[in-house]
């Protein structure tokens, strides 16, 4: 067998430490919406956006990579979110309330009811036939669709401006009040609350968790498996203020104002950990999933449509996080591990692929690697042992690793 050659360098970064314009997201197309885009809902192969001054577009992204507007209304106030329930877009129009447009016709939206709303409708969810409405001055508001007849209120604390429906419940994103759960079936009393340290902005539910954009910038989960006790479980910071959040599969997309689409693992919801992002044009401040894509509400710079390709590994353009330094030297096949300029038998490390998936555990010292692939490798240093022989525990900070190209 012929020997293989290696090179190593170091100071190389885990996923979602370095800073850049994006990391595991894509750019896949974009459409202007002439107005800021403000809120996005996704229904088969159409976006509709809110889109500030000049209403509801109607998009197609039945081919992603090129949408294109094919409709919109014209609706009165400014038009903030956006949600799609069979054949009727509602809209959030702030100082003009709630608009029913019917959509049935993509290509020619027809305005068939409002709700004509003290204070501004700034979020909207559906449910059913009914609409349920955030309101800056007077809660969550119940709207028949497409009656537009109020059927039930909650008045919150400060300004509502995002919600959330599911199940039995509604979920309010009540500005520096945090988060209130109210049952649908009796919304005139709040079943939970819980106060955020941050402005929540707006909020999304999926099985026992909502998922809150906190406007002082990030993400918080909130167990909500009994709805009369929500409590924060995990939070991940963000550098902007967010505004709009949805959740798919084991992640949640943040609209992240200017600092544009943050990815969040919430695989563990007591540690969600960032994993993407792609770097606003404009500003980000809605956001929803469908399949493989993303669709960003991103003001001025219109929709985004954005692709997460998955976690990796990406090469740090910054300079090295302080740390130990981990020595990896290869030698007829051998990889040896070592920390420094002294071996630790307590040193462990994982070798990853290029997709950062682990395809071998090192120990320190010599580690039989001639039956790799040729290609890049990735050697992250993980958990040792602590001078009592108990494991310690495993390390949130930012990791350095070493580059490792397999030649035959």
């Amino acid at each position: 067998m012929r020997a293989m050659q290696f090179a190593v360098s170091l100071c190389l970064l885990l996923v979602g430490i370095a800073p850049a314009d994006s990391l595991n997201v894509r750019l896949v197309g974009s459409c202007d919406t002439r107005g800021s885009a403000m809120g996005v809902d996704v229904s088969g192969s159409y976006a509709y956006v809110a889109a500030s001054a000049y209403g509801l577009r109607v998009i197609s992204i039945s081919d992603p990579t090129n949408p294109v507007e094919v409709g919109y209304y014209d609706t009165p106030g400014t038009a903030y979110g956006v949600a799609v329930t069979g054949d009727y877009a509602c809209v959030a129009a702030a100082s003009a309330g709630l608009r029913i447009i019917s959509i049935s016709d993509p290509a020619h939206p027809t305005e068939v009811g409002f709700y004509d709303s003290l204070g501004s409708v700034l979020g909207v969810a559906v449910s059913g036939s009914f609409a349920y409405i955030a309101n800056d001055l007077y809660g969550l508001r119940v709207i028949s669709v497409p009656g537009a007849t109020e059927v039930g209120h909650c008045d919150t604390l400060r300004q509502a401006s995002g919600v959330a429906v599911s199940g039995s419940y509604a979920y309010v994103a009540d500005g520096d009040s945090g988060l209130w759960v109210v049952s649908v079936s009796n919304p005139e009393d709040p079943v939970g609350h819980c106060d955020t340290p941050g402005e929540a902005n707006g909020v999304a539910v999926s099985g026992n968790y909502a998922y809150v954009a906190d406007g002082s910038g990030g993400l918080r989960v909130i167990s909500v498996s009994n709805p009369a006790h929500p409590v924060e479980v995990g939070y991940c910071g963000a550098p902007a203020d967010a505004y709009g959040v949805a959740k798919s599969g084991t992640n949640a997309y943040l609209a992240d104002g200017s600092a544009g689409l943050r990815i969040i693992s919430v695989s563990n919801p007591a540690f969600p950990g960032e994993v993407g992002y792609y770097d606003a044009l404009g500003v980000a401040h809605g956001v929803a999933v469908s399949g493989d894509y993303a669709y960003v509400a991103d003001g001025s710079a219109g929709l985004q449509v954005l692709q997460f390709y998955g976690e990796g590994v990406e090469e740090s353009p910054e300079p090295c996080v302080q740390s130990r330094k981990l020595a990896a030297t290869v030698v007829r096949g051998m990889l040896r591990l070592g920390v420094g300029s002294r071996q630790q038998t307590g040193d462990r490390a994982e070798l990853l692929d290029a997709a950062g998936r682990k395809v071998l555990d090192l120990r320190s010292g010599a580690n039989d690697v001639r039956a790799l692939a040729p290609g890049v490798y990735f050697c992250r240093p993980t958990a040792g042992f602590a001078s009592s022989g108990e494991p310690q525990a495993a390390s949130h900070k930012p990791q350095t690793v070493s580059k490792v190209i397999v030649t035959r």
